[in-house]
């Protein structure tokens, strides 16, 4: 028998150069640190680096700025579609069927060639937050809001949410939380965006698939489940009543927003955001939930590296980067629901620039099974077939 890498786990599909996750919790996106992009750049800057290969000047940074803002108005060719759907459509579906939709306005459509590929990747990169906002307002029974691009990616989403530029903390740790989540090398949702367009199908048809594999529960929903989490625990002194059993337990119950399928080692985004929260926190006044995350936090780590789990061969669990943006987006009274979406906003860079490069080598992606049903099985005239009991 063949040996089976269930859910294809640690296999190597192939090379890449736009980003390298490794075990020992770093990660690097075309050869610069997690860290220093989120201490220094913004997210615009880092969507250059993932699509070109490398940071851009202030003059190329300003002049990509100039074409993101300029193509906000494409999202405009779905704003109509998005009227029609019922508001009880889960957000992650309409901005499925929205993407799709657009890719039928876009004169590069079919069109395969680097520039066209480009020129794509920023009409959608723009486009997304304009469709998140737009529907969340339509489903509030609210008109959708007028971008204003200059104010960036993430100041722009936030002001046509509420209609006002939001506060500048805000704005900030929306930018830095877009700039951890733009990429993660071999994902499910990369994956499959991959997958799509190495049969030569265009990209809006890669972005579909990628979003559609995001509102997967198991791979997208980590914040809102973390969120959901917090509010169940309610009190950070119900928090060891709540993880302890799930830990110590029979059957250890997994902890949202914590774990992960390839560090081995703090994931390296999670103190970007654990700051964030806390900074978000002491704007408001108010540190409940950065404080009841952090005690899950610690509680987590403390369960997990016991001298018997190690011994065991167990590795400790930390907190993975859904851990404190979850308490980030709701202090920003971001509703749950839209957790995911944003997340569908900042991945869609990683997603654009892996499909650019998939393009590149145009190899279908094509994995075997190993079959393990029956064989050599009579065939039965239908005749004879009865109530199962042939």
């Amino acid at each position: 028998m063949t040996a089976v890498a269930e859910g294809l786990r640690d296999v190597i599909i192939g090379t890449s150069t736009i980003c390298e996750v490794l075990p020992s919790g770093q990660l690097f996106y075309r050869g610069y640190s997690i860290h220093d992009l989120a201490d220094h750049s913004s997210f615009e800057e880092v969507v250059y680096l993932l699509w070109h290969g490398r940071l851009p000047t202030l003059a190329q940074l300003e002049r990509f700025k100039a074409q993101l803002e300029q193509e906000t108005a494409f999202a405009e060719n779905a704003l109509s579609l998005l009227r029609l759907f019922p508001k009880s459509a889960p957000p992650m579906d309409a901005l499925r069927t929205a993407v799709s939709a657009l890719g039928m306005f876009d004169a590069d459509n079919g069109i395969h060639t680097p520039e066209a590929n480009l020129r794509k990747s920023i009409r959608l990169q723009a486009a997304m937050p304009v469709l998140v906002a737009a529907f969340e307002r339509l489903r509030q029974g609210l008109e959708p809001i007028k971008p204003r691009p200059e104010l960036g990616i993430a100041g722009n989403f936030l002001y046509m949410l509420r209609g006002e530029e939001a506060d500048p903390l805000y704005v900030r740790t929306l930018d830095i939380d877009f700039i951890l989540h733009a990429d993660h090398e071999i994902n499910a949702s990369t994956f499959a965006t991959r997958v799509t367009v190495a049969t030569g199908a265009d990209i809006y048809a890669g972005i579909v698939s990628g979003i559609g594999t995001l509102s997967g529960p198991k791979h997208g929903a980590a914040a809102e489940e973390t969120m959901r989490m917090l509010l169940e625990i309610g009190d950070i002194s119900n928090v060891d009543a709540y993880i302890r059993p799930r830990l110590t337990g029979e059957k250890r119950i997994p902890i949202p927003g914590f774990g992960h399928a390839v560090y081995r080692a703090p994931d390296p985004r999670a103190q970007h955001l654990r700051e964030m929260s806390r900074k978000l926190g002491e704007l408001h006044n108010n540190l409940k939930w950065f404080e009841m995350t952090a005690a899950i936090e610690k509680l987590v780590e403390e369960l997990s590296n016991t001298p018997e789990r190690l011994a065991a061969g167990k590795q400790p669990i930390y907190a993975n980067v859904d851990c404190f943006s979850a308490s980030c987006y709701y202090v920003m009274g971001l509703p749950i629901y839209l957790y995911t979406p944003l997340f569908a906003i900042s991945r869609t860079a990683g997603w654009c620039a892996h499909m650019m490069e998939q393009i590149q080598h145009p190899k279908l992606i094509r994995p075997r099974a190993e079959y393990v049903g029956p064989h050599d099985l009579p065939y039965i005239p239908i005749s004879r077939r009865e109530n199962g009991s042939y």
